[in-house]
């Protein structure tokens, strides 16, 4: 994911970058200390290897690239620090430190110009009326002490309260022991996606600018004055950063910021659905007793035998997967009941819970798939499939996995008809539960490989293979001839812990056909398994190669003239991308952070001038939907016309249904894929 949003530019310096005094201090070759702050992520912190990571590691990189130095990072203790103290702990730099005058003055700290440039906020609970006059009580953690110093100045009725970390600055925040939170705006948004803290907001009343800076901690001489040595590192150091464009910068902070979002744990999991959890596994067994209340009465209106038999023997195989995992709800149910105050043993539990409930929703979807495939009410999609796309997808999806059971995965595509007609989901769908499968049961250090030919069919079909081939344990024959039957799986395969529905390779079979193709495997015990799938799918006359050059922003740009392009967008971060992106294509574009804002300024522009509107659905203050509906209503000819796209990633049918009822021309799901942004900018 890094790459894919990266900026990196490389500068190569030029030979006379540094003075002679410069040269001579970068070639002693000594290594130097570098501290830094490790509760700051994306900024700094410890990554996995046990360094210094963020955006900070990433500037240090560069430095040391463009300049020679050499450096070596070590984490900072909590707590208040003073430059004795990083002077006696032979400390040569601190990074992240801010730049501002009295760190300028700071007695044997020379700083060097900024890196980085972004603001400090505000992170209060939801509904906080915040004013600047008030008395509050300010969560301030111990490595922030210029924070605490501007609060003294500009705010003297602001309580301080000090914390050891970050983490404990939010939880103050969200028990009510302190009101606010002042912090840099990337690591806030970093902690805010944790669940507990759902009640947080960003409170957008009080900007201070925060720029980011590295700091030399250096002897002073007998008369009080700063080492020469010190001002030498600052200005190789500053000389360095002037090395590298802004837009390198603002790849590594969106890059680490991607890189480093924070990662849902089971414990977050249990929190958000901790009085949902019994509930859940409750409703599955009334949704999937219905479900063989559904299957029984049908079986009363079946007459043929051979019928009744296999839907018997179906009933019977969902009646065995069913009761299994809903023995142990119930036993699990009991024994948290028996041991609600053992927090070690309901956190087990808890888990186990989680695991079952998942079992049964995943077996619940696959029925529900089958029943609406058998009973002709799926309707597959028709529409251009960029299989190139879709299959660097399912490369993605599968790496990681691979690579974690050391199976060594490799892809072998030929494709000559690149964008068909068909439904990506379901094609995707079909793949990725062949190649899980495949990882699932070939043994570590084994191999899987996916290759996909085409070919075009006398009636001018698009005939796409796609071949799964693994060296795994291999199928006997009776089993192959059963494999696409529902609730089937060979027991010996079984018994080696590996758990499924036994109905995935059955929705397969049936995706297949209903595309015009069908499902196969050739296989032998202890050799592997070959699994083909065959689909149809029409040349898309709509995207073709003549035509890719229509998909280019610059040229859709050329067309609006002076007209421009409104993104509706709170999260600042996606807002910032949205704007850069569509601005780096010629495009004009203003951007508001919440619905009403969205009104106002189309509702103040001339008329025409507002060519589309990309509508955020969840936004402060009012929401897209909203916002859409007081756009329409405006009495003026381009309210009607202005196309407004809902920008979302709420996706459901009920979402969409409500964004086309309000007003909104299209629909675009986030993430959002570039090329159809621009396929709708076309149209």
């Amino acid at each position: 994911m890094g790459n894919l949003f990266s900026l990196t530019i490389h500068v190569k310096a030029e030979a006379n970058l540094f003075d002679e005094n410069e040269k001579a201090y970068i070639e002693e070759e000594k290594t130097l200390k570098v501290g830094y702050v490790s509760d700051r992520k994306p900024v700094s912190f410890t990554g996995d290897n046990g360094e210094l990571s963020g955006i900070s590691r990433m500037i240090f990189d560069r430095i040391a690239e463009i300049s020679g130095l050499n450096f070596e990072y070590v984490e900072i203790p909590q707590g208040e620090i003073t430059y004795d103290y990083l002077l006696e702990a032979g400390y040569d730099l601190v990074t992240s430190v801010e730049y501002n005058e009295e760190n300028k003055k700071a007695r044997g700290i020379l700083i060097s110009n900024p890196y980085m440039s972004s603001r400090k906020v505000i992170v209060a609970k939801e509904g906080l009326k915040f004013n600047t006059n008030d008395s509050f009580k300010v969560a301030i953690s111990t490595g922030s002490q210029t924070i605490k110093k501007v609060i003294k100045n500009q705010y003297p009725n602001f309580e301080i309260v000090d914390y050891s970390t970050m983490e404990d600055c939010l939880e103050a925040v969200n028990k009510g022991e302190a009101d606010l939170l002042i912090q840099n705006q990337y690591v806030v948004e970093y902690w805010l996606y944790k669940p507990i803290y759902r009640n947080l907001v960003v409170i957008p009343v009080m900007e201070m600018k925060d720029e980011l800076c590295f700091s030399a901690v250096t002897p002073l001489d007998a008369s009080g004055e700063k080492q020469e040595e010190g001002e030498l590192l600052i200005s190789i150091i500053d000389k360095s950063i002037k090395q590298m464009s802004d837009a390198e910068i603002a790849g590594y902070a969106v890059t680490s910021a991607l890189e480093n979002m924070y990662e849902y744990t089971f414990s977050d999991f249990a929190y958000q659905y901790r009085y949902m959890i019994i509930a859940l596994g409750i409703a599955l067994v009334l949704i999937i007793g219905l479900i063989c209340m559904s299957f029984s009465f049908r079986l009363r209106s079946i007459h043929s035998k051979a019928e009744a038999k296999a839907k018997g023997d179906f009933l019977s195989a969902m009646s065995h997967e069913i009761r299994t995992p809903l023995n142990g709800l119930i036993s699990l149910n009991y024994l948290m009941s028996q041991n609600i105050n053992d927090r070690d043993k309901m956190t087990d539990y808890l888990k186990q819970s989680s695991a079952v409930s998942q079992y049964l929703l995943s077996l619940l979807n696959n029925i529900l798939d089958m029943s609406k495939i058998q009973e002709k009410q799926m309707k597959l999609e028709k529409k251009p499939v960029d299989l190139e796309l879709l299959l660097s997808a399912v490369e993605t999806l599968e790496k990681g996995a691979m690579e974690n059971r050391k199976i060594n995965f490799s892809m072998d595509v030929d494709l000559v008809y690149p964008v068909i007609e068909g439904d990506a989901i379901r094609i995707q769908q079909v793949i990725l539960n062949l190649l899980d499968n495949a990882c699932k049961y070939t043994q570590k250090g084994g191999r899987v490989n996916l290759k996909v030919i085409q070919k075009l069919n006398n009636d001018g079909n698009i005939l796409t293979e796609v071949h799964v081939i693994d060296n795994g344990p291999g199928m006997s024959e009776e089993f192959q001839k059963k494999i696409f039957m529902p609730f089937t799986q060979e027991r010996r395969t079984v018994s080696q812990g590996n758990q499924g529905t036994g109905l995935g390779l059955s929705i397969c079979a049936l995706l297949a056909e209903n595309m015009g193709g069908h499902l196969s495997v050739d296989s032998r015990i202890n050799e592997g398994s070959h699994f083909t799938f065959v689909f149809l799918g029409k040349q898309s006359e709509y995207y073709d190669d003549k035509d890719k050059d229509l998909l280019q922003g610059e040229n859709i740009a050329a067309k609006y003239d002076k007209q421009y392009i409104l993104v509706a967008e709170d999260n600042e971060l996606n807002g910032q991308l949205m704007v850069e992106l569509l601005e780096g294509e010629g495009f004009k574009v203003r951007r508001v952070v919440n619905g009403k804002q969205a009104v106002k300024v189309f509702s103040e522009s001339a008329e025409g001038e507002c060519k589309v509107i990309l509508m955020d659905l969840l936004m402060p203050e009012m929401n897209g939907f909203e916002a859409t509906k007081a756009i329409r209503a405006l009495e003026r000819p381009d309210a009607e016309t202005v196309k407004i796209f809902a920008s979302t990633a709420n996706t459901s049918q009920e979402d969409r249904d409500r964004a086309f009822s309000c007003g909104m021309d299209d629909f675009i799901a986030k993430p959002i894929n570039i090329s159809e942004l621009f396929e709708k900018l076309q149209k």
